[in-house]
């Protein structure tokens, strides 16, 4: 008797869970996209629909371009799964472009799973796959990728160049600090702006809701897209063997395998972005999230690439290698967690009482309300405290706030280090925390924390279009104590606004930014070599592997 191949793979490799995963082809309707996921393993097949729905009409289903954009957005969730499928199937129009990005990316995202969620410490899994010897490879994707509906180079012609405007912003929304303050500082500076709220049809809507409420009652444009995401994340869980069965019981602020998350938000922003032409999409990161690390050998971005400025800019060329006209980024790259935490609360007081920082929040006198328990919270009430606000003003009580200072040293915080040193003597600065004698590490802080730290490869001066630095940066200033820059591994104190590279071109628009409402299709348009030597390390397999010189002929 022939054994079945499956299980013969599944000896050798624990996390080989399916023969097959298939995804699409997606439906398309004016104000909705639905796409099929399906499962075979173990002589079975199961099924569900990742959804997403907006308020306005954004496809017309008779559209090739609108169906392959529905299909880009439907695919993302599935970048979290080369791990664990030997076949996975692409069963829509995809272009060479297209193909390149889903290969690297779950490339790229395999290597960080493996890395993140195995090789470390996770409290989700159970049986071999919890105890995996490290291996490096020349290659983390398991699957085998296919796209049996691959669209020709000549066909893809009949898709548009979308007439975007950079003088609008959409901004990815939540009822976190950092899309708070990104939106505050684009309408305080006169920017056009589009609040766009990803709602997860589970409890972590409940972080975004009073935000929500607020700009809808008060911001234009303030939109809302529906996604079952979480619906289908949870789905897969159910069906990992691997996978502790009482997973959804478990309190944590890390998800059990997946890392690929931020793009199942920003892709479902784009149909609306082409609907209103908006050029510019905001992504709230600071300074700590673009991070490089090495695991005995294995280098990786220590489970935040799609947070890290590295995904930004793939991001931003693959959109222009699409003729999607739109560029990616974060207003924020040069602030810490607490300068961010300082400026919306001392400039913008009434968006941040509108934050939710807490995964665990509920809802209390129609109002949600932060749990006042998890590592979130204590930090948030941690920096409110040490920049003497009130953490009342965003929903947590008397009691909340003395509990999370009481514990505020017990465990560690999910913070930059230097970030946690400087806050933990600010804190011990104002006799809030009691710090014991035999730690130094807090005696003297970190108070570069509190300045703009401008990196080449984390934070560049020009890491943001040109026409927003100036009004930004000045503003940051008033909060910030002065400016760095880093050279030849140093801090050097510098004025921003002075600085050469303070007027040096933004790798990522097509159309000049005072030109709005007039987007030209280049011919060519090629990443700087001095980007591309940052933005692309030789020593990260299939990381951002993408073309370094666009061809947009139309």
């Amino acid at each position: 008797m022939t054994e079945d191949p499956l299980l013969k793979m599944k000896r050798s490799n624990p996390l080989l869970a399916f023969d097959r995963l298939e995804i699409g082809p997606v439906k398309v309707e004016r104000k909705r996209l639905s796409t099929p996921y399906r499962l075979f393993y173990n002589g079975t097949e199961d099924r569900i629909d990742l959804i997403y729905t907006y308020e306005e009409a954004v496809f017309d289903p008779a559209d090739p371009a609108g169906h392959n954009l529905a299909a880009m957005v439907g695919a993302q969730v599935a970048f979290n799964y080369g791990l664990f499928c030997k076949k996975i199937v692409f069963r829509d129009a995809f272009d060479n472009a297209d193909i390149r990005f889903i290969r690297d990316m779950m490339e790229n995202t395999s290597r960080e799973i493996y890395v993140k969620k195995f090789l470390e410490p996770n409290h989700y899994l159970i049986g071999e796959a919890a105890h995996l010897p490290m291996e490096k490879k020349p290659r983390y994707l398991e699957a085998e990728l296919e796209f049996p509906a691959a669209v020709r180079e000549k066909d893809r012609a009949r898709w548009d160049f979308w007439p975007t405007e950079s003088r609008r912003h959409a901004i990815l929304s939540s009822g976190g600090k950092d899309s708070l303050v990104s939106y505050g500082l684009l309408d305080e500076i006169g920017c056009e702006t589009h609040p766009i709220y990803i709602n997860e049809s589970g409890r972590h809507w409940f972080t975004a809701l009073n935000a929500y409420n607020y700009f809808k009652e008060n911001v234009p444009n303030t939109a809302r897209v529906w996604t079952n995401s979480d619906r289908v994340f949870n789905w897969m869980l159910r069906h990992l063997p691997f996978i502790r069965p009482d997973y959804a019981n478990i309190r944590s602020d890390e998800y059990a395998v997946r890392l690929w998350t931020v793009a199942v938000f920003s892709f479902g922003a784009l149909p609306l972005m082409r609907k209103r032409g908006i050029g510019r999409l905001l992504i709230g990161d600071e300074f700590d999230t673009t991070r490089r690390a090495n695991h005995n050998g294995i280098t990786h971005y220590d489970g935040l690439y799609d947070q890290s400025s590295y995904f930004d800019n793939a991001l931003s060329r693959y959109y222009l290698r699409k003729g999607w006209n739109i560029s990616q980024f974060s207003i924020l790259r040069p602030l810490s967690d607490l300068l961010i935490q300082k400026l919306l609360v001392k400039r913008y007081p009434h968006l941040q009482q509108q934050q939710v920082s807490c995964h665990a929040a509920h809802k209390e006198d129609h109002r949600i309300h932060p749990c006042g328990q998890c590592e979130k919270c204590r930090r948030i009430v941690g920096m409110l405290k040490a920049l003497d606000a009130d953490p009342v003003r965003c929903g947590y009580s008397e009691k909340q706030v003395q509990k999370s200072l009481e514990n505020f040293t017990s465990t560690q915080l999910n913070q930059e280090s230097a970030c946690v040193r400087q806050l933990t003597f600010m804190l011990a600065g104002k006799k809030l925390v009691t710090i014991p004698s035999s730690v130094k590490k807090f005696a003297h802080g970190q108070p570069e924390v509190l300045k703009l730290r401008f990196d080449p490869e984390r934070s560049p001066i020009h890491g943001i279009p040109l026409d927003l630095r100036t009004l930004l940066y000045g503003i940051y200033l008033e909060y910030a104590d002065g400016a760095l820059q880093r050279m030849d591994h140093h801090w050097k104190t510098i004025d921003p606004l002075t600085d050469i590279s303070l007027h040096r071109p933004y790798a990522f628009e097509v159309a000049p930014s005072d030109s709005p409402g007039t987007p030209r299709p280049a011919a060519r348009w090629t990443v700087p070599p001095e980007l591309i030597k940052r933005d692309i390390p030789k020593d990260l397999p299939g990381n951002v592997l993408m073309e370094l010189t666009l061809n947009n002929e139309r």
